[in-house]
């Protein structure tokens, strides 16, 4: 069960685990904190942590809650939707045929059957960002292995609410969110990179950000580029 702490204006959960090091982490929509904090560690020490970060707090939640939000989407004609940084206009053709989707110009087309409602659209292309960051994860996947000398055992593509990406070490697994599929490229290969030095090191500490500032020099411009697009409509909870 997770605390409460108080401090200043803000509100942060503490959830203890047994882990050795301290994580702090900001989530949107409305930049929620939450410390995840070995078992035996002290609230008094907590709460001096946070303290200590506040200054970053405050300008991560200001960002937050500043970055463009989508409208709820139709699946309707002329609708925009992004591919790859991209703006589209979405057409949709009901047709007695399975689905898909295809880029054609500046058009994103729906193929459907007819009767198909907006809920069974969104999964149609939801299917379809997943197969489009599937494929172009993977030689991005290849460079860093061979540069950083590691390996990826498996790849999972999934709706994430709270994360671009996140990782495990010890299975030396990768998550990565759909939604990265509607970001520029240069921003899905820091998110791969990102998560890939976590492989080598678990925690973001200084050598965490040494690697990174010595395999994507300027990574922090991709980073906030990142968060500075437009995200889903929906309320996000962690």
């Amino acid at each position: 069960m997770a605390d409460k702490l108080t401090i200043a204006d803000i509100m942060v959960e503490v959830v203890k685990k047994d882990i050795k090091n301290v994580h702090l982490t900001i989530h949107p929509p409305y930049g929620q904190v939450r410390i995840t904090a070995p078992k035996r560690m002290q609230m008094d020490t907590i709460r001096l942590y946070v303290i200590s970060k506040l200054q970053w707090i405050r300008r991560q939640q200001q960002a937050i809650r500043a970055q463009e939000r989508e409208t709820i989407r139709e699946y309707i004609d002329r609708e925009s939707h992004y591919v790859w940084g991209r703006r589209y206009l979405l057409r949709v053709v009901e047709r007695e045929a399975p689905p898909a989707v295809e880029l054609t110009g500046r058009e994103l087309v729906l193929y459907v059957r007819p009767g198909t409602d907006n809920e069974q659209r969104e999964e149609i292309m939801s299917a379809w960002y997943r197969g489009q960051l599937r494929e172009s994860i993977a030689p991005f996947i290849e460079k860093w292995e061979r540069i950083l000398g590691v390996k990826v055992n498996g790849i999972f593509v999934q709706r994430m609410k709270t994360k671009w990406g996140s990782c495990n070490p010890k299975a030396a697994n990768i998550r990565m969110n759909t939604e990265l599929a509607k970001k520029p490229l240069e921003c899905l290969e820091y998110i791969t990179l990102h998560e890939m030095v976590h492989l080598c090191e678990r925690t973001h500490n200084a050598r965490f950000v040494d690697m990174m500032d010595q395999y994507m020099p300027g990574w922090a411009h991709r980073r906030d580029a990142l968060n500075r697009l437009p995200v889903r409509h929906e309320e996000w909870s962690y």
